[in-house]
């Protein structure tokens, strides 16, 4: 299939998919007319990567996934760098989770200093 057409079933423009092959995780065919071609394969690739940048992946995080569907694993998490790249988000996640969460107890505090008896959202 073309380009167009892989553009249109997975829902990512063409320039996305130009943009995922400078960094190697699509390898376009080139027809003698010299057209990318790609395979059902790819469709399966984008999807991957589309799911994990909707999630907060960096592009590069999806190289372990792509190369594991590639080797042929019916996951793209199925392979140890997938699973090392999970935990890594994870570990990231939970830091930001408890950055926020001070950062929420300290904007209470100034808004009870502020305001005192004011009730915060959530807490009628």
């Amino acid at each position: 299939m073309r380009i167009g057409e892989l553009a249109g079933r997975t829902g990512v423009s063409t320039r996305s998919l130009r943009y995922y092959e400078q960094h190697g995780l699509l390898t376009a065919r080139r027809g003698a007319n010299g057209y990318r071609e790609y395979t059902e394969g790819d469709v399966r690739l984008v999807a991957e990567i589309r799911a994990l940048l909707s999630v907060g992946f960096t592009l590069e995080d999806t190289r372990p996934f792509v190369d594991c569907l590639r080797a042929g694993n019916g996951s793209g998490g199925a392979c140890h760098e997938s699973v090392a790249v999970y935990r890594r988000k994870l570990a990231e996640i939970d830091d930001d989770i408890r950055v926020l969460l001070a950062r929420r107890a300290e904007v209470a505090a100034q808004l009870a200093e502020a305001c005192p008896g004011c009730l915060l959202e959530g807490e009628r």
